[in-house]
This record gives structure tokens, sequence and C-alpha cells, in this order.
């Protein structure tokens, strides 16, 4: 596991998050959500989620929710020639909804309950139109906090990663996803993983599938991530299930000297190490809460 140090972007995964590095494999298929046409992958964004400090989060008299200390990513040292540069990036992690009030991130991401209570959890942290410059309409409603670590692993020797909470309060408008409870993915199979790569609001990245389907506590993809979409949901394409969790991977940003500036590290869908993403099936609450 890699401290995610790539970028000088401390402030973006703070000393309580342990961030792992990803990379973009083959074609760049990160996509806002006004550029996804694609009905199922939208309904299934609906339900994941920002983890955000609560520190940077603040909520006005109309419980209208505003950002403080807001940087883009061109401001973090980002090449402007890269994609979304211009958008801020305020997420810490990733994780889906699995419940009325149950959701799913990386255990790296959740390290104690003082860690779990400083952070907030933001639905519809995502840009719906191509004005990405215009802020984000949220309100207290999209803001959630956390009761409860209900089962979390993170194991250095098999790398199991994984945390499963309880939020403050139902969560509203949104369905819980469909997770799979038992057996495994398989080889070869086409995924999409929903997040918040770098910090960035919600992206889609489609196109990519199973590489090593060897390892029973996690498999490798050659899923387009970066540190932030640690707890992402990865999606069997297919079926719209859960198939497991986004934890670690390449090194997603090198240095452009030219530039002086960091520009994102590409890898044919072959190459590099590939990401590894955490089994849903490793919660074993999962299966007596849903």
């Amino acid at each position: 596991m890699k401290i995610f140090k790539a970028l000088g972007l401390a402030t973006v995964l703070t000393v309580n998050v342990l961030a792992v590095d990803k990379v973009v494999y083959g074609d760049d298929n990160r996509q806002d959500l006004y550029e996804v046409t694609n009905s199922l992958y939208l309904e299934l964004a609906n339900s994941t989620a920002a983890m955000i400090s609560g520190y940077n989060i603040k909520i006005d008299q109309n419980d209208k929710v505003e950002f403080t200390g807001q940087r883009t990513l061109a401001q973090r040292g980002i090449c402007e020639y890269e994609k979304f540069t211009e958008q801020l990036a305020m997420a810490n992690c990733s994780g889906f909804l699995v419940g009325e009030d149950l959701l799913v991130t990386a255990g790296h991401c959740i390290k104690s309950m003082d860690n779990c209570e400083s952070y907030k959890w933001v639905f519809n942290y995502a840009h719906s139109t191509n004005n990405t410059s215009e802020a984000m309409s949220l309100t207290k409603r999209d803001v959630y906090g956390c009761k409860e670590i209900v089962e979390r692993s993170l194991e250095r020797g098999t790398k199991d990663d994984y945390a499963l909470i309880r939020l403050d309060r139902k969560v509203e408008g949104r369905t819980p996803l469909k997770v799979r409870l038992d057996g495994k993915v398989s080889d070869g199979e086409d995924l999409v993983v929903i997040g918040h790569p770098t910090g960035i609001p919600t992206k889609i990245a489609d196109d990519a599938n199973v590489r090593n389907n060897s390892n029973s506590v996690f498999f490798t993809a050659n899923l387009d991530t970066f540190g932030g979409n640690s707890g992402s949901a990865v999606f069997n394409t297919n079926t719209g299930e859960v198939e497991g969790i986004l934890v670690r991977g390449e090194t997603d940003y090198v240095y452009d000297w030219s530039k002086g500036c960091r520009k994102v590290n590409v890898c044919t869908d072959e190459g590099c190490r590939g990401e590894d993403v955490t089994r849903i099936t490793n919660i074993k609450s999962l299966k007596a809460l849903l």
C-alpha cells in the first residue's frame, strides 16, 4: 500500500486518511454525469457519496451547503492540459449506499470512530451540467454524518481493506445498491467504477475488466482511478451489482518537467500493476443486515 504523495496534495488527503495511488489505463474513460447517457450508470451514481472533511462544509440559514478551503486541481499542481483541472478537489475518499443508513468505503479511509466523526458523506457532489465552474446546488439533505463503524478491516498481510459504517440518519431519496453476497466476479468480467478521482466531483469510468481474479481477498482490474477513488463501488457492467471496493493501484501522476506540473500516468490496458478491488463478499455483516 502506497501513501498518496505524488502531487503535493496533502490538503486533499488529510493526515487521517491513508489513500493509495491509481492510474489511467488505455483511454481516459472518466466522465461527468452530464456526459453519461447510460441510465443504469446514472442510477448507480445517485447512491454514491464523497467523504469530505466536516471542517470544509458550512450549511447556511437556508440549508444550502458551502465549501470552504476550495482549490482546483490546477491550483494543486496538476497540469492545466489535463481533464477536469478547473474542478474543485474536496473529497478525501468515496463511498456507496448499501442499506437505508449503511454505507461502504475503504478501511484505510476510516480508521477510528473519531476519524469517522470528523468527516461527512455528501451525496450529489457532482456536475449535472457542462457549466462546471458553477457552484453545485447541495443542501443539508445531501450531507450525512457517521454514527457507528459496523465492521472494518485493514490487513497488511492479506491486504483486506473495507469499512461498513452506519450513517447518522436514513438516506432520503436514494436506493441502496445491489451487492454480491456470494461467489465471485467472473474472469474478464466488464466493470465500471463510480467515485471521486483526486477528490473531484463524481466521475463514471467504464470500459474496464477483471485482469486477475486469483486472489481470494481482492481482484485486479484496469480501472481508471486515482487517489480519492478509494472506497468507490466497482460494478459489474452487465448486472449493475457491486462486485467490490476500489482500494489501491498504480502511481496516478508523474511529473512533466517541461511544464513544471503533474500529468496523468497512462498505462496500456494490459500494462502496469492494475487496480486492486476488495471483494464486497468480505464484509460478513452484509448478509445479516441486508
